[in-house]
């Protein structure tokens, strides 16, 4: 069997491709030619520099809700590039360059560094950044106490908890100020049963019930970033009887049978002089007959009543109940 021109000297054929892509490999990485390479930034990380050359008494500056991505394109030797992140970028944009102040929104150069490249080799898409003058405002909100999903050990329940401020005043812009619809304390009190006090964070809550962003919470100053979170756990009481009584009388003919009470029993918790008090008085809750008036009534009847009102001072029902 002849052998083909392309089957002819096939060992050597193979041998020349394989030292050609060796040659061009080392060729590449000893000349480490020039290249570039584009990072894709968020726009709200770029950081704001000099505010205070607008910041005054009335007036502050802010950047737009949904700023646009940067785009950094990078140029400079290939090995250099391959070890470019995005964590190695810092995007700045210096009040103090932009054009003017008169215009809305004001457009105020973007600025990128990279450690080991020249500015002239850095491209930043768009150049700009847009930020607005806003009113400065100043608005009081309560501190809301809260546990969250956390829960207490076995047997107590969370009792009372109390903030020391219970408001703070946050100043801001008028537009983001305008969107916080709450500040929550949260503490966590998995496993607790003794009276706990802490120093807690604030956090903001917008009125789409979201956490406010890093990147928003810059714009704002809280007078008390944090607050002290007293945390007060009582006992848990089981098999609490319920008694009810009534006011009227019957209709001629008629007289009450019985009065009984769905549940018959509950849980409460309390602190432990008002679940002494409770065991003096045999575990009974009675509900006042001041709401449930069967004058003229013939037949059996039903009255729903608020167990809250009902409840002796410094007691609640435990979790879940009714």
């Amino acid at each position: 069997m002849k052998k083909t021109k392309l089957t002819r000297n096939f060992t050597l054929k193979i041998m020349s491709v394989f030292i050609g892509f060796l040659i061009w490999f080392i060729v590449v990485n000893v000349d480490n030619p020039v290249s570039s390479k584009s990072i894709t930034i968020a726009g709200e990380n770029v950081e704001l520099q000099n505010t205070a050359y607008v910041d005054s008494a009335n007036m502050m500056c802010m950047q737009d809700d949904d700023p646009d991505p940067i785009r950094v394109t990078i140029t400079g030797e290939r090995r250099l590039l391959s070890r470019i992140t995005q964590t190695n970028i810092t995007l700045t944009a210096d009040l103090q360059q932009a054009g003017s102040l008169d215009t809305d929104p004001v457009m105020v150069p973007i600025t990128a560094s990279c450690p080991g490249i020249s500015p002239e080799n850095i491209k930043v898409t768009p150049q700009y950044l847009s930020v607005r003058l806003e009113e400065k405002v100043t608005q009081e909100f309560l501190v809301n106490v809260n546990y969250g999903s956390s829960q207490p050990g076995k047997g107590y329940e969370v009792g009372s908890q109390t903030a020391s401020p219970e408001k703070v005043k946050i100043t801001g812009p008028k537009s983001l100020v305008n969107k916080i619809d709450k500040v929550n304390a949260t503490v966590n009190v998995d496993g607790k049963t003794k009276d706990v006090t802490e120093d807690v964070n604030l956090q903001i809550i917008d009125k789409n019930q979201d956490s406010l962003t890093d990147g928003k919470m810059a714009y704002l100053t809280i007078d008390n970033p944090k607050v002290t979170v007293t945390t007060k756990f009582w006992k848990i009481r089981t098999g609490v009887k319920l008694r009810a009584g009534y006011t009227g009388e019957a209709a001629d003919g008629y007289q009450v049978d019985s009065v009984t009470t769905v549940p018959d029993t509950i849980s409460i918790a309390g602190t432990d002089e008002a679940l002494e008090k409770l065991r003096l008085e045999d575990n009974t809750l009675w509900i006042s007959g001041d709401g449930v008036d069967i004058s003229g009534e013939k037949g059996d009847m039903e009255k729903k009543v608020s167990l809250k009102d009902v409840l002796p001072e410094d007691t609640k029902l435990t979790s879940g109940a009714s």
